[in-house]
């Protein structure tokens, strides 16, 4: 990493993240999706973002493997790098939340610290923490890139659920039952969440 520069300062543009949500008819949000690899986070996220945008919601969705190509490919899968991705995601959050959209991320996001320091870069009232919730067992059935066999034979060291911890939210807006609800019941909860709290309207 070079040397942060002290020569930069923070432009305050004419558009407001006001006048874009009244553009777009609805507020914007961060919903973090965070649960074991296999809990459905990419599933449910891609379904609750279905059903916002054909109720005419803007929205778009960030997933862990597709961030990872781009821009965090440089990020291994250390304690140190998965921190440096959840900053980097909280951030790009962060500007999507500013252009008004509803902003779904599905990343695993281990770790309570690293979700916080997410959450703390929104406005108060902003950011959803979803827990996706399934057992290890049921994310090993759906396992269909083989990535917990690998891991449990030592091939993937650092495998959050086998090797490295997973640190279940403490109080998270909303606990999903991946594991054991249908994924259309799971979607009605999100909607209904955001129903709740003034994001989307009725």
């Amino acid at each position: 990493m070079g040397e942060k520069s002290t020569n930069i300062v923070w432009h305050h543009a004419t558009i407001t993240r006001e006048l874009r949500e009244k553009l777009n008819n609805h507020k914007g949000a961060i919903l973090w999706f965070t649960g074991l690899s296999g809990s459905g986070k990419s599933t449910l996220a891609h379904a609750v973002e279905d059903r916002l945008y054909n109720m005419g919601i803007r929205t778009f969705v960030l997933d862990g493997d597709n961030v990872r190509h781009g821009l965090c490919s440089d990020l291994g899968f250390s304690d140190a790098d998965r921190t440096e991705n959840i900053r980097r995601i909280g951030e790009l959050a962060k500007l999507f939340l500013e252009a008004g959209i509803v902003v779904l991320t599905a990343f695993i996001s281990p770790f309570r610290q690293d979700r916080e320091l997410a959450r703390s870069v929104a406005p108060h009232g902003d950011f959803y923490e979803l827990f996706c919730d399934a057992p290890l067992e049921v994310c090993e059935s759906r396992d269909v890139k083989g990535l917990y066999a690998k891991a449990r034979a030592g091939v993937i060291p650092q495998f959050t659920g086998i090797s490295s911890p997973y640190e279940e939210p403490e109080a998270p807006e909303l606990h999903v039952d991946t594991g054991g609800t249908s994924l259309e019941e799971c979607v009605d909860q999100v909607i209904e969440l955001l129903r709740t709290r003034g994001v989307i309207g009725s």
